[in-house]
């Protein structure tokens, strides 16, 4: 049911005459998919179900750890694989049949998975999390060295970024705003998913299938939104959806003009003809970057009487992320067949929350699939692409459109018509009657309450609000997330996060990022000092940043130092000029500085060896935060209540 590592990530850039071969392979295997079709060859009257579960892995101190090549060396299982990032993970679920007790065995597996991968990590002083977007991921983790160490990542990456031609941007407003650039594709890492396979029963009718998992995408999501928070800011309900799309954008600015597609989008028109014709518009529109050498001509393999593997066909396609892939396989039996893979779905909160998302989107398929006809004459395209959207920004609380013109809240939706309808389609599918009532359970107490992974995490956070630093409070999270995780209850019976679930500094692992204040002030070196005293007296701070126009740290003025201006003066004859000199004339120059991932301890040796009370948080030149003595004051202080 998954793709084969292989597949997973291509094996070279493509230049010239490699990109030629490249592409005839593709053709030839595009036609060997149409033959494929014209003749019926896809295997029929099966079902079956499969899933790729992807993780974050922290460490002590619940900041992302690059040791997935240790885990996996650990596990030595061709169940799990790697991903971009050396801090996450992924775990494939071998296929199980739809009906019966399918859902169930998917999610027993995925338990059993996450558990080795639980022990594997704990010998190695780290833990898996399942988050959509892990809270105390920062951009200084996206470095390439947090890369796998694989060629074939490392080309990916630069050929997206060759492509592009400059740094990839990525701006996104919710209840805060990210406005934000980096030089890679190490942004994807951020983001972890759950994505859902089904292999159709009536592959001529794939189309329509397709179409209808389209329509589903936005209430499936926003049933069960778990990624709010990005950097420390309160985006979209799912803000992978925006942050994954910006992410492997590689058109320049100025092709947005252009109805050129990203390689990550939900389309741009219904599906019609045929599988084939989904495939032409990925070769069509999106340019091959990457690919191998293809030995296989699939006319030749077709004609000698077995299924080809179209090696260059998926390979292109697995470079090419629409939110519903279209997916070519061939089944034990030797036989070819089609499935759709359902890729909108976050990591997490818990495994069972995520079957039970399974469970929603399959229950529906098999319904409307059965009893619904030509989607498109129902409902236009654009309103179901804007109600994806819709749904990630706002969740249950997006206003969809629906069939008919009909516009309906996307809780009283699922509520009233489609739950229902997913239980119909689960017992049509003959899928265990206890089973499908547990998973759809799960996604109505979710629904019912508000209760998504979304508001559990934004509530949490409200609740700390007045309590630690900003970096505390996410820590705080990722570690009521791990805890909620073992004890294994959905997210609509979790509790809120508390601060004191953040015991990282017992660890010794603590990092600058948990304790600097993010909410300063600063001013212009050619600002008059009489701005820095207020500012200081209004906002009770004792240091204040200095940075230039392109907002690079240039200066530190301290209380101190004011107050010796101000001191001096009183004691000469009044002159209005010099009360107004800039503040360039004050501010310290040379400054010591640190950064998000610099150890505490390092940071308060820096202060005793310099004798200084603040030190600027700077990263790419620009100063994000500042981090004062007062900070390790009450650092010390829990410190010692924790000994206490």
């Amino acid at each position: 049911m998954t793709r084969e590592r292989s597949q997973k990530y291509v094996a070279e850039g493509l230049e010239d005459a490699s990109r030629r071969r490249f592409v005839h392979a593709l053709l030839g295997d595009l036609r060997g998919l149409e033959r494929m079709w014209n003749e019926g060859m896809f295997e029929r009257g099966v079902s079956r179900i499969g899933s790729e579960q992807e993780l974050f892995l922290v460490d002590r101190a619940y900041h992302p750890a690059p040791g997935a090549l240790k885990i996996l060396d650990a596990l030595e299982d061709p169940h799990y694989t790697t991903e971009l990032g050396l801090f996450n993970l992924e775990m494939n679920a071998d296929p199980q049949p739809f009906a019966g007790k399918g859902l169930a065995q998917m999610e027993a597996q995925l338990t059993a998975l996450y558990e080795k991968v639980r022990g594997a990590a704990a010998g190695l002083e780290m833990s898996p999390v399942l988050a959509g977007i892990l809270p105390t991921i920062l951009k200084t983790d996206l470095g390439l060295e947090n890369m796998v160490p694989n060629p074939r990542y490392l080309r990916l990456s630069r050929a997206m970024g060759d492509a592009r031609g400059e740094a990839f941007d990525f701006s996104i407003r919710g209840l805060d705003e990210l406005v934000v650039k980096h030089d890679s594709v190490m942004v994807e890492a951020c983001n972890a998913s759950f994505q859902v396979h089904l292999q159709l029963a009536e592959p001529e009718r794939f189309v329509h299938f397709y179409n209808l998992s389209q329509l589903l995408l936005a209430p499936v999501l926003a049933s069960g939104t778990n990624s709010p928070v990005l950097f420390g800011r309160r985006l979209w309900a799912e803000t992978r959806i925006a942050l994954f799309e910006q992410a492997c954008d590689i058109r320049t600015p100025g092709l947005h003009l252009r109805e050129s597609a990203g390689r990550v989008s939900f389309g741009s028109r219904w599906l019609t003809g045929s599988v084939v014709d989904l495939f032409k518009e990925n070769i069509a529109r999106v340019r091959a970057l990457v690919g191998t050498d293809i030995d296989e001509d699939a006319i030749a393999a077709l004609d000698a009487g077995r299924a080809p593997s179209l090696r260059a066909l998926q390979l292109h396609n697995g470079t090419i992320y629409r939110w519903n892939r279209a997916c070519y396989g061939i089944s034990e039996n030797g036989k070819p067949h089609l499935r759709i893979e359902l890729r909108v779905l976050p990591s997490g909160p818990t495994i069972a929350d995520e079957v039970a998302g399974a469970a929603l989107w399959l229950g529906l398929m098999s319904e409307l699939g059965a009893t619904i006809d030509d989607i498109p004459s129902r409902i236009d395209f654009d309103h179901a692409r804007a109600n994806l959207y819709a749904a990630a920004r706002d969740g249950l609380g997006a206003r969809l459109m629906w069939f008919d013109g009909e516009e309906v809240l996307a809780q009283t939706l699922l509520l009233d018509r489609l739950l229902p309808l997913a239980r119909s389609g689960l017992a049509r599918a003959g899928v265990d009657a206890a089973d499908a009532d547990r998973y759809l359970s799960i996604v109505e107490r979710r629904v019912r309450s508000l209760h998504t992974g979304s508001r559990w995490t934004l509530v949490s956070l409200a609740g700390m609000k007045e309590e630690g630093t900003p970096g505390a409070r996410l820590t705080a999270l990722t570690a009521a997330m791990i805890a909620r995780q073992k004890k294994g209850a959905a997210v609509a019976d979790w509790e809120p996060a508390r601060l004191d679930e953040n015991d990282s500094a017992n660890t010794g692992y603590h990092k600058v990022s948990q304790y600097m204040t993010t909410d300063i002030f600063t001013v212009r070196p050619d600002d008059p000092v009489e701005l820095v005293a207020d500012v200081m007296a209004w906002e009770r701070i004792r240091y204040v940043p200095v940075e230039d126009e392109r907002g690079r740290l240039v200066g530190l003025v301290s209380q101190r130092a004011v107050l010796r201006h101000f001191a001096a003066l009183a004691k000469t004859p009044r002159d209005a000029a010099a009360e107004s000199i800039p503040v360039a004339d004050l501010m310290r120059k040379d400054l010591v500085t640190v950064t998000p991932d610099t150890r505490t301890v390092e940071a308060t040796t820096l202060m005793k060896k310099h004798r200084i009370g603040c030190l600027p948080v700077v990263q790419d030149g620009h100063i994000v935060a500042v981090l004062t003595e007062e900070d390790f004051v009450g650092f010390a202080s829990r410190m010692l209540s924790k000994e206490e």
